[in-house]
């Protein structure tokens, strides 16, 4: 049976009926946990297994976003909370080599987390290039200022995601570091030039261009299309992200729900679908919300169903076999100026 070109959210730790009814009816590509949804190890995975049980796909792409830093989900105290971003970029500023391999270890130990529970996509890493004076929304999240260090790094933080067994989201594509507001609470306009942009922003993107998903920017760029955000922009990512930049994976929104796009989640819906986005997110959980979207998603067809079929074959079946201990101690070794475990 088709599924809905969507990941839905819901409302906390287990789900209820009514979520439990609509779902079966909806069939959403994807889920999406957050820490309303997370209680201890055992609740998790019961909670993914009903998910899958609700499915009937053992792949079914099950996200969560965690970075590490102030963006962790999953927390004390049943599990680790990793290292934000800035810790590697600082590090890598003294030794690439050793910022790579302890960004590839921290990703391993948290797919070690994440799949020990279920879930097999983070949303991570974010490359984003920051700009001094940009909002902090990425901030420490970045992997620093210089784009071929972050695609280094975010190249590390893939490879240990799916080394552990979980699949990697690359955001927020073509860029949200020049935004000088939370699109979270507002629509950021970036102001500056497409070649300003080809030679910063986009790099991260182009050298991480082969990953399964990308997680797009709410975000105008004016020298590009000055009338839409990326996510609703067919110019953007037909021409940018599709072609400049030439990512060819599953291309998914950011939360729809975020205060930067406006309109109804009827009109969003349609209009990220027409910009050329496969797989339109929405993740506060919010019934009524959700039933809009739903009422006007598309099922998964064509090429956005072949990107589909190849972002779930990205998530790995098994992890490879590891030494947690091992690893947790070569990461201390690596970050020594900050608890890893």
């Amino acid at each position: 049976m088709t599924h809905s070109a969507l990941i839905l959210g819901f409302g906390t730790t287990s789900l209820s009926a009514a979520e439990r009814q609509f779902f079966k009816q909806v069939r959403p590509w994807g889920y999406i946990l957050f820490a309303r949804n997370i209680d201890n190890p055992a609740q998790v995975l019961s909670l993914t297994d009903e998910l899958r049980s609700l499915d009937g796909r053992e792949s079914l792409p099950i996200l969560v976003d965690q970075e590490g830093g102030r963006v962790a989900r999953f927390r004390a105290p049943f599990w680790r909370h990793p290292p934000a971003a800035a810790r590697f970029a600082g590090l890598h500023t003294r030794s690439a080599s050793d910022a790579i391999e302890a960004a590839r270890l921290n990703s391993q130990i948290i797919a070690d987390d994440l799949r020990a529970v279920g879930v097999t996509v983070d949303c991570a890493p974010c490359i984003d290039v920051p700009f001094p004076g940009a909002h902090d929304v990425i901030g420490d999240r970045a992997y620093g200022r210089d784009p071929a260090g972050i695609a280094a790094l975010g190249r590390a933080v893939c490879e240990g995601l799916q080394a552990g067994g979980v699949a990697p989201i690359i955001k927020h594509i073509p860029g949200h570091g020049r935004a000088m507001s939370d699109s979270h609470l507002d629509l950021p306009i970036v102001d500056a030039s497409l070649a300003d942009l080809r030679v910063s922003d986009f790099l991260p993107f182009r050298a991480l261009a082969d990953a399964p998903m990308a997680m797009t920017a709410h975000v105008v760029y004016a020298g590009i299309d000055p009338a839409k955000p990326a996510t609703l922009s067919a110019r953007i990512i037909g021409d940018v992200i599709r072609g400049e930049i030439g990512f060819g994976g599953l291309l998914m929104t950011d939360d729809l729900s975020m205060r930067a796009l406006q309109g109804s989640f009827a009109a969003r819906t349609q209009s990220s679908y027409a910009a050329g986005c496969d797989v339109v997110l929405h993740c506060n959980g919010n019934m009524a919300e959700m039933a809009e979207i739903a009422v006007e998603a598309r099922p998964l067809l064509g090429d956005s169903l072949r990107r589909a079929e190849a972002a779930e074959a990205a998530i790995p079946v098994r992890p490879l076999a590891f030494d947690r201990g091992a690893a947790l101690q070569r990461l201390t070794e690596l970050l020594p100026d900050g608890a890893v475990a």
